[in-house]
């Protein structure tokens, strides 16, 4: 049976926290210069680096949490801090790339696209918290999967449209969406710490 709860929590968490919207500035800025076919190639590979990141983690974190001998409040609590400094950063524009990266050779699709950009720190906690919620419960595996797989398609048509969605709402419409998106992540990092908080007092 299909978790629609779950899979709508762990949609809007992702979507809230890859930012779609907030991508393309950063998109069109890391490929300036490239053909429209090239901007095409890097869209998909930033996608799918940016997938195989989030199912590792969705597969293995809590494996690895359970190595470093973490408990799931631990995690929720830490990862909502995390997030909560993510959503500062995205209230307040600090999204601009560095110089040092715009200068760097290296493949923009994998680093920085693909991580840190869509596949940071903030993304993968919530993708670990999210795999510990599940519990291995198939409904709730299921949902998180699909919410992961559509998060990343969205992130994909975001970039390989990109050109064409910035003539639409323009810079100051990403800005704003950016902000809006930076406000309620922050209103879940802060309830994220709140479950944990009770889960400990309970």
């Amino acid at each position: 049976m299909f978790d629609v709860r779950f899979f709508v929590e762990a949609f809007v968490t992702m979507f809230v926290i890859m930012d779609p919207p907030g991508v393309i500035p950063l998109f069109l800025a890391y490929t300036g210069g490239r053909t429209a076919r090239q901007r095409t190639t890097i869209a998909w590979q930033a996608a799918v680096t940016a997938f195989c990141l989030i199912v590792v983690f969705a597969v293995f974190g809590q494996a690895i949490l359970s190595y470093l001998h973490v408990e799931v409040p631990a995690m929720q609590i830490a990862g909502g801090l995390l997030l909560l400094l993510v959503a500062l950063e995205l209230l307040r524009g600090q999204t601009e790339p560095r110089a040092d990266e715009m200068r760097s050779n290296v493949n923009v699709a994998l680093v920085p696209l693909g991580t840190p950009l869509l596949a940071g720190p903030g993304a993968i906690v919530a993708t670990i918290v999210f795999s510990q919620q599940a519990q291995g419960r198939f409904a709730d595996t299921l949902a998180l999967g699909l919410a992961i797989a559509a998060v990343h398609i969205i992130l994909w048509i975001f970039m390989r449209f990109s050109v064409s969605i910035i003539r639409v709402i323009k810079e100051n419409g990403v800005e704003l969406v950016t902000r809006i998106a930076g406000l309620l992540l922050s209103a879940l990092a802060v309830q994220l710490i709140i479950n944990a908080i009770r889960a400990l007092l309970a």
